[in-house]
């Protein structure tokens, strides 16, 4: 089975050290399909000047790799940019005066809340904190929708919706998206409503939880609700990580009535069959 890591990050991002040449050639030894550089694009103020997304560098990276093992492997220009609705002006003049393969929307902050700042919680309670994060996820799908509506599409996929669990498991202990299933439901109508794919993160599987970002009934009720494919990601910051959990999270993609890959190039998205005796239909899509 040929998988496409479209999720993960090199040099190129502040909180990685791989070089870029030797996450290509990890994820070759692998045996992926492809793999899709989406380097952290940070506007809150608190990250921008650390946070620095350099277009030109990356673009030249990606082009010298695609010259040196384009004939084996593909290999993609993304970016994952830090959803902030204060900051959407100046992030939508930069998505739309760049060229990528895949644009990632992703939540990091809640409420002026970082994520992965335990002393930004307070005294929230990880019921509390989930439903914010949630609240704010859905806000974010929510302007792509509004955007799609208005004939423009500057997101290609929402990456690891239920993220909060990772931090609730690694501060509290614990974690319960499922009891916020009603939230979970909004998120995905409204990801089916922009033509917004979400992504199946599985780099939960090798930290402390047992579960995908989203977990597998969140796949199921996403096909339920009439999808069809969802992106596979890694999200590796390191290159021992590269490809890590893709198999199973391909499994868990099938297990659950979702039958193919999200794949994107150029903005463009290709519906992969995760079925090998499906390989042969696979085919380009875009609504």
């Amino acid at each position: 089975m040929k998988l496409y890591d479209q999720h993960l990050h090199s040099a190129n991002s502040v909180d990685s050290r791989s070089d870029p040449g030797d996450v290509v050639r990890a994820a070759i030894g692998a045996g992926l399909a492809g793999v899709t550089f989406t380097e952290h694009y940070d506007p809150h103020e608190s990250e921008w000047d650390v946070c620095i997304y350099d277009y030109e560098r990356i673009a030249q990276a990606v082009a010298v790799l695609r010259e040196q093992y384009g004939d084996q492997i593909f290999i993609g220009h993304g970016i994952e940019v830090d959803y902030q609705r204060e900051r959407m002006p100046y992030v939508l003049d930069h998505l739309t005066s760049h060229r990528f393969d895949l644009v990632i929307l992703a939540v990091h902050f809640f409420d002026g809340r970082a994520l992965h700042h335990r002393e930004h919680w307070g005294s929230l309670s990880p019921d509390a904190a989930t439903r914010a994060y949630l609240a704010t996820v859905l806000e974010a799908a929510q302007l792509a929708l509004e955007l799609d509506r208005r004939g423009q599409r500057p997101f290609d996929v929402l990456a690891h919706l239920d993220l909060v669990k990772r931090y609730t498991q690694r501060y509290f202990g614990c974690y319960d998206v499922a009891s916020h299933r009603a939230a979970i439901d909004s998120i995905l109508q409204t990801c089916l409503a922009a033509n917004l794919i979400p992504e199946l993160n599985c780099s939960s599987l090798r930290q402390s939880l047992p579960e995908t970002l989203p977990a597998d009934w969140a796949v199921r009720r996403y096909a339920d609700l009439g999808g069809r494919a969802m992106t596979l990601g890694s999200d590796a910051h390191a290159l021992e990580h590269v490809g890590a959990g893709l198999d199973e999270g391909a499994a868990i993609l099938q297990e659950n009535a979702i039958r193919h890959q999200a794949v994107f190039m150029n903005r463009q998205r290709y519906d992969l069959p995760l079925e090998e005796e499906d390989r042969e239909v696979g085919h380009a899509f875009r609504a």
